[in-house]
């Protein structure tokens, strides 16, 4: 179990931090930014689950999310493939996989692209899924970086996208491109 004693440490008062190993990185170092971007998303669907507390089935989807994303980030806090240490593993991978096929199920095909927008749920969920595509663009960046971790951004963030369209009455709100509609 995890035991916080102190928040302020002054340890990174010079520009480092300690990764879940004890080891001393620069807070520039890429592990560092795509920490931040998984913690960033995880935030952003903090937001977006104040929109959720009365859809229930939604809640307990983005709720499971944000524990993933504390796995993913206990993941990427370790460098190496330790045994030992808590890893992102493809259950987490097939369960978006999973939830995603009964979003798509929901809602009409596409005929254009969709604009970020429609229902506040929606633009939440929306903004969550540009974090989750920066989060995961960082972690690529991330030397012998688990390849789930990566994974499972890229999944999340079709997952995000799908959830906009349900919470944008399936669909129905949706604000769709219209190409060279402005010349």
């Amino acid at each position: 179990m995890v035991r916080i004693d102190r928040v302020t440490t002054r340890g990174g008062d010079g520009g480092e931090t300690s990764l879940g190993d004890g080891t001393r990185i620069a807070k520039t170092d890429p592990r560092i930014a795509a920490l931040g971007a998984v913690d960033e998303v995880n935030a952003v669907i903090g937001v977006l689950r104040t929109h959720t507390r009365h859809d229930a089935d939604a809640d307990a989807m983005l709720a499971r999310i944000q524990n993933d994303l504390f796995d993913l980030g206990a993941d990427l806090c370790v460098p190496g493939q330790n045994g030992d240490r808590l890893r992102m593993t493809e259950g987490p991978i097939l369960r978006l996989e999973a939830e995603i096929e009964a979003m798509r199920a929901l809602v009409p095909p596409l005929r254009s692209f969709v604009l970020p927008g429609g229902t506040d749920a929606a633009a939440h969920a929306h903004l969550a899924r540009v974090v989750a595509r920066r989060a995961e663009r960082d972690t690529l960046a991330v030397e012998a970086v688990n390849p789930a971790a990566a994974i499972y951004l890229n999944r999340l963030s079709d997952h995000l996208f799908l959830l906009a369209r349900l919470m944008n009455d399936c669909g129905a709100a949706d604000i769709v491109w219209i190409p060279g509609a402005n010349r």
